[in-house]
């Protein structure tokens, strides 16, 4: 593949970076072409996180996505499987607009993963870092740590559709 061609056909897109920092911590970072609070609303406001957040080649369907993006509040997100549900859910523990997110994942049987994301504006565009701190090595190495480029692919065609229309209340 000529990778300066593609590069050329596709000027707005970005490099995401996984990197498992230890056994228990995997960062994952991304610039994305939009200011930070337009990233920060795409991953506070339910009805524009459930467009972005599941990889379309996943092949699944968010069926609900509750946030009360605030610190002590909870998300929850529910997706079919096999012929019942499963849910992901936590707890937000730093809420800071346009610049920070701390919440936790709650749903795994061998303790909490805390994920950190941090919003870094510079020249109109945005450095996502996103920091996830797995309770055991096991937790780290079963979790679907191969969708978050994708999904980042997909917040960044999504943030490009709003511009700068979308304004933070």
């Amino acid at each position: 593949m000529d990778v300066s061609r593609e590069s050329e056909a596709t000027p707005t897109k970005n490099r995401t970076g996984v990197e498992r920092r230890s056994e228990l911590e995997l960062v994952v970072t991304r610039t994305v072409n939009a200011p930070a609070r337009l990233v920060f609303e795409a991953w506070t406001k339910a009805e524009l996180f459930k467009r972005w957040w599941v990889p379309k080649s996943f092949g699944v369907t968010l069926l609900s996505c509750e946030m009360d993006v605030r610190v002590g509040g909870q998300h929850r997100l529910v997706f079919p499987h096999e012929d019942s549900t499963m849910e992901f859910f936590g707890t937000y523990l730093e809420v800071t607009p346009h610049s920070r997110l701390v919440w936790t994942n709650d749903e795994g049987d061998d303790g909490k993963t805390v994920t950190t994301v941090t919003f870094d504006e510079t020249a109109g565009k945005t450095l996502v870092v996103v920091h996830d701190l797995y309770p055991s090595t096991e937790a780290l190495d079963s979790g679907s740590t191969n969708a978050m480029p994708e999904a980042l692919d997909q917040l960044d065609e999504l943030l490009g559709s709003l511009g700068s229309n979308t304004e933070t209340k």
